[in-house]
């Protein structure tokens, strides 16, 4: 029998600016997360406030930027023209105002809605705003969002422009962290598309003259190039284009000095006029996947009063430049008709090694496509999902995968213990389980072949369904869950030479992550603590005093479903897998996966002791 409910005026209830934010963070900084993902909301926020500063240095104002970021605290200082000091409180604080909405001020602005900085304010549990105009300084303090200390207006010698400090509010963002490799690109990314710009993070500057030459160089390096970076700019527009030798696309999309990491129109049509402007120039209808394969390219736009799919701005949504404007496409696919077509005429040696760069692509697919075929007819009668995959419920429901508040987890487990106590005391709704049978094959120097031929591979890429690039991809987050000892290590290893070898995308855009799991329970009659390394544990044995009991967990199997529902629920220890600026696939892979090199030998022979210590361990 349904119970009966009221719904009267009662029911209905408004809620203020900070308290709107502080109940529903993720409408405007997008997911919470930990830190360990580059978009988690912990970045959000620093990007919030650097976005002001950056669009002051954009209107002229104030060529440096300083941020520093500690712990638990974020400092930003620019040198614009600082907010109108009579307005400090209100910009901060008061929803719907700013002074982006004055297209002449701020005509193709990142920020524009007035909200970010706000949103920062409300869910910091400090934050303090100081503005410099003219010798004149206004100073107030915040604790989420709500005014604590009005300063009074006083004199000062400083430098015009606006400085905001703010600590993340622990009760929001818990057991967050700053990732420094995951700043430090946030950084990068500011440098390139403003070039001539001053940013001092942490005290180390970063700057760029050459902006997405500089950014594509530093992703690459000449081993990796077919041929050198192609760079054309020209008003509202800069793009970095080339080929390298891995499989897969890799591409950096930005709109008005925003990095978007998902792409958007611009990007897009960015790669739809890549096809046609090389089909033109060469006359040939080559296929798209065979023009595609192995590009490594960068766009940059500025559009006027862009439209974003999420106040996150990840996305964009335009599809015109601005209002009287040409459209988003037809404005890439001139450029490139134009720009692109000119340099390939002028650079014959360039054309020519980007024409055999198509036609090798050509060749090996045409080599493997019987047999991606009948891989294809394997994976379907395999059934995969009573095989291989315990899925979530959202994928076997088949609701909408482009649902923008949906994040979904695949943990890759090795032996039916580990995978059987994960799927037992998993999510459901959101985490799925892939079972590998044995140590996957060291597929260093394969060609795409091996992943159609070996079954784990083959049934992995259908699972993850990247065959065709990252776009399709039903898992925002891959979790390699092993056991932390030798042969634990060297799945990883063996998975990670698959990903980076095949599909370096999946890795770069930041899916793929190691679960973290305890090595240790410290226990007495009153708690448990558990423990992921040595220093823990003795400090869990000193919290405890007395002799407390110690438990060594040997592997993933040993550890009971009901209490690995508490390493892979809501405080879930996830470290991801970084690709610095200075990474080289082909190295790195050759160094720990290739042959047994002298340099390498001497590696593994300096690190013995850890290996034997994983090896007793192992077999306590």
């Amino acid at each position: 029998m349904a119970v009966a409910t009221t719904y009267t005026e009662d029911n209905i209830k408004s809620l203020d600016w900070k308290q709107h934010i502080r109940l529903r963070p993720g409408m405007y900084i997008g997911k919470l997360g930990d830190g360990s993902a580059q978009d988690d909301g912990i970045y959000i926020l620093i990007k919030e406030i650097i976005d002001n500063a950056i669009d002051e240095y954009v209107m002229g104002f104030g060529k440096k930027v300083e941020v520093q970021v500690s712990d638990k605290r974020v400092m930003v200082r620019d040198y614009g023209r600082g907010i109108p000091l009579g307005k400090v409180i209100d910009c901060v604080s008061k929803i719907n105002t700013g002074g982006k909405y004055d297209s002449k001020a701020f005509k193709k602005s990142v920020g524009l809605n007035g909200v970010g900085t706000k949103a920062v304010n409300a869910l910091s549990n400090y934050f303090r705003v100081e503005s410099v105009r003219d010798g004149k300084k206004k100073i107030a303090e915040f604790k989420q969002g709500v005014v604590v200390k009005d300063h009074r207006v006083q004199s000062t010698d400083e430098p015009n422009g606006t400085f905001v400090l703010f600590e993340p509010d622990v009760t929001i963002f818990k057991h967050f962290k700053f990732i420094p490799e995951h700043l430090e690109n946030q950084v990068r990314n500011y440098a390139y598309l403003n070039s001539g710009l001053n940013i001092y993070f942490n005290g180390q500057r970063y700057y760029s003259k050459n902006g997405l030459l500089d950014l594509l160089m530093s992703k690459t390096n000449d081993t990796e190039l077919r041929y050198p970076i192609i760079h054309l700019k020209d008003d509202d527009i800069e793009i970095a284009l080339t080929h390298g030798n891995a499989y897969g696309e890799e591409y950096y999309s930005f709109v008005n000095g925003q990095y978007t990491p998902l792409g958007g129109t611009h990007l897009s049509y960015f790669r739809e006029a890549i096809v046609k402007t090389i089909r033109d120039f060469y006359g040939k209808s080559f296929d798209v996947a065979d023009i595609r394969q192995a590009v490594i390219g960068a766009i940059s736009v500025r559009v006027e009063d862009p439209i974003f799919e999420s106040q996150t701005k990840t996305k964009l949504g335009s599809q015109n430049m601005g209002p009287d404007a040409p459209t988003v496409r037809s404005f890439i696919n001139d450029f490139l008709k134009e720009k692109l077509d000119n340099f390939l005429h002028k650079n014959k040696e360039v054309a020519d090694a980007l024409s055999k760069r198509i036609l090798q692509s050509e060749r090996e697919r045409k080599e493997i496509a019987g047999v991606k075929k009948l891989a294809k007819k394997r994976a379907k009668s395999a059934n995969l999902h009573n095989k291989k995959l315990r899925d979530c419920r959202f994928h076997l429901n088949d609701k909408k995968e482009d649902d923008k508040n949906f994040e979904s987890t695949l943990f890759i487990t090795e032996g039916d213990s580990a995978s059987g106590s994960i799927t037992k005391a998993r999510d459901v709704e959101t985490q799925a389980v892939f079972s590998l049978r044995g140590k996957p094959l060291n597929c260093y120097g394969s060609t795409k072949k091996v992943v159609y031929q070996n079954e784990e591979f083959n049934l992995l890429q259908h699972a993850l369904n990247i065959e065709d690039g990252i776009e399709g991809l039903r898992y925002q987050k891959i979790v390699v869950a092993t056991d932390a000892d030798v042969d634990g290590m060297h799945i990883r290893l063996l998975l990670l030479t698959f990903f980076l070898q095949f599909f370096p995308e999946v890795v770069r855009n930041g899916h793929v992550y190691i679960l973290e799991t305890p090595l240790f329970r410290v226990r007495d009659k009153k708690e448990t603590i558990y423990c992921y390394d040595e220093s823990e544990k003795q400090a869990a044995i000193r919290k405890l005093r007395g002799k407390p009991e110690i438990t060594r967990f040997k592997g993933l199997g040993e550890i009971s479903p009901d209490e690995f529902g508490n390493f892979i629920g809501e405080d879930i220890r996830l470290e991801p897998v970084i690709m610095s600026k200075d990474t080289s696939i082909e190295k790195i892979l050759g160094y720990y996966m290739g042959k047994n090199t002298p340099q390498r030998q001497k590696f593994i022979i300096n690190n013995l002791r850890v290996e034997e210590d994983l090896l007793e361990e192992a077999t306590i």
